[in-house]
């Protein structure tokens, strides 16, 4: 187990007698057309074994050429993370035998790998209502490339296993986490930063259901003051919110283990999703021999601070220059964030729904860029009836049936004066079940615009005052609330398309 405990914090999400330390290992999938060591295209959902070259199949003679596609990627997710990018890292055969692993072993980098001490800072919802932005960091041990394994597929009417090799030699980074967390929603924050970071960087597509990203998590608990607890490794988690209910799972099992007077084992679990449990897999008291060795067919992989200092004769295409890694990194999550809440002047925690929820930020950005309407109000839109309805629905930003474009048409509507707010909110409900039609087809056809003749409202507003002749008295001693009795009275009469500017002007000159 790498996950190392020096430097660790051991911090609580809630007070209780024992205290839980959690550290996270990530194999993040990067994005890249061939395979870490081999020609063989990398392609999710392709027929089974039909991307796999001589390599991937270990075939006696066949050597690893390695993809410099992914060690940018590396460099440049190390660059994003803080991380220290070693000059010189080395690669090393890790022996295991399993099944869908040809070689019976895996090229790794457990001696040197590339990149060394990063720092992950991620943030997460708190306080009473959960409205407050908590922001905390996490340490990066480090990270190293190496290669995926096959894909094991059990077939249990036959009792029998087949084996696909398309995605044996993919391209991994394993990030290796410190155990700076303390539970789930610690552990699920960071994950998510960290799969928004290696989008941003293009670097790894981060689908967790596609298996892009699979994290396990190293859990125990101790009595503060006594040394950590021994701790279990949950495998394979495949979703942040799957990985916060495993963690927050175990972490109250082996409580109750130790209040019970027992002993934790040292052992590896997997999460079951059905029944939130995490179920033991295998023990760790006979620790394995990987047997590691530097892998004989690689050379150590050289990265260079700029061309100037790359070896002479060397072609540009086959060394891999930091400088130039470094201007090419994108605008980052934390950047982006602190961008929206400097340009459009919206609350910190309204920049992290935009960042963290994924294509939120563009149709934020597309509403404000097609409409009248400031920001402040645009996000109270998107983020109460657009997010209100996505959520109730359970459905995607992608699956929305209100684009941006008709977003701002309806915030247009507005703020020209032909609805009002009532209406707009009613027009977005329309829209919402009709997606074919436009805001102003629905206006037009359910004749939902705003009343300005004032020949008409003085007539409703007269209707309203003779008929309500204690509250136009309780008007007149001084109780000036009671105006907005009469003006709701007089939207109701005229469904809500009564310019309220208007009507309370004419109220006040018949009450006074």
């Amino acid at each position: 187990q790498r996950t190392g405990r020096t430097g660790g914090r051991t911090r609580n999400c809630a007070p209780q007698d024992l205290v839980s330390v959690v550290g996270l290992e990530i194999h993040a999938q990067i994005h890249s057309n061939t395979k870490l060591f081999s020609g063989s295209q990398v392609g999710f959902q392709a027929p089974p074994n039909s991307l796999v070259s001589f390599f991937d199949a270990s075939l006696p003679g066949t050597l690893p050429v390695l993809n410099r596609r992914c060690v940018e990627a590396a460099v440049m997710t190390g660059l994003a993370l803080n991380c220290t990018i070693n000059r010189k890292s080395l690669f090393d055969r890790k022996h295991y035998f399993y099944a869908d692993l040809p070689a019976g072993y895996q090229i790794t980098q457990q001696r040197l790998p590339i990149a060394v001490d990063g720092t992950l800072t991620y943030s997460h919802l708190g306080g009473r209502n959960r409205n407050t932005v908590v922001t905390k960091s996490v340490m990066i041990k480090q990270i190293q490339l190496e290669q995926d394994s096959g894909k094991s597929l059990h077939d249990d009417y036959r009792s029998q296993t087949l084996i696909d090799l398309n995605r044996a030699g993919v391209g991994l980074m394993e990030l290796v986490m410190e155990p700076d967390m303390s539970c789930g929603e610690e552990a699920a924050a960071a994950v998510r930063e960290m799969q928004l970071i290696l989008q941003a960087l293009g670097t790894c597509q981060g689908n967790m259901a596609e298996g892009q990203l699979r994290v396990d998590a190293n859990v125990s608990v101790h009595r503060p003051g006594d040394p950590w607890g021994i701790r279990t490794e949950v495998k394979n988690i495949n979703s942040a919110r799957n990985l916060a209910r495993a963690i927050d799972y175990e972490i109250q099992r082996q409580m109750f283990v130790l209040e019970s007077g027992g002993t934790v084992q040292n052992e590896t679990r997997s999460f079951d999703g059905k029944t939130g449990h995490t179920i033991p897999m295998r023990d760790k008291e006979g620790l394995q021999d990987y047997r590691f060795m530097p892998e004989p067919n690689l050379p150590p992989l050289m990265v260079y601070e700029a061309c100037s200092t790359a070896p002479p004769g060397v072609a540009p295409s086959q060394v891999v220059v930091l400088e130039e890694v470094r201007e090419r990194l994108p605008e980052l999550p934390s950047v982006r964030r602190q961008r929206l809440v400097e340009t459009y002047g919206i609350l910190p925690e309204h920049s992290f729904t935009l960042v963290n929820e994924d294509g939120l930020m563009d149709y934020f950005e597309t509403v404000v860029r097609e409409t009248k309407a400031g920001p402040r109000k645009v996000i109270g839109w998107v983020m109460n009836e657009l997010q209100g309805l996505l959520h109730q629905q359970n459905l995607s930003l992608s699956q929305s049936p209100i684009s941006p474009q008709a977003l701002a048409q309806i915030l247009n509507l507005q703020e020209n004066g032909q609805i009002s707010s009532s209406i707009a909110k009613q027009v977005f409900q329309e829209l919402w079940k009709t997606p074919g039609k436009t805001a102003q087809q629905i206006v037009k056809e359910q004749d939902l615009g705003m009343v300005n003749d004032s020949t008409e409202i003085h007539r409703i507003c007269q209707k309203v005052v003779d008929s309500h002749p204690d509250q136009v008295q309780a008007i007149r001693s001084g109780n000036k609330k009671v105006l907005n009795k009469l003006m709701g009275l007089v939207q109701k009469e005229t469904k809500g398309r009564a310019d309220p500017v208007l009507v309370r002007a004419v109220l006040e000159q018949k009450t006074s």
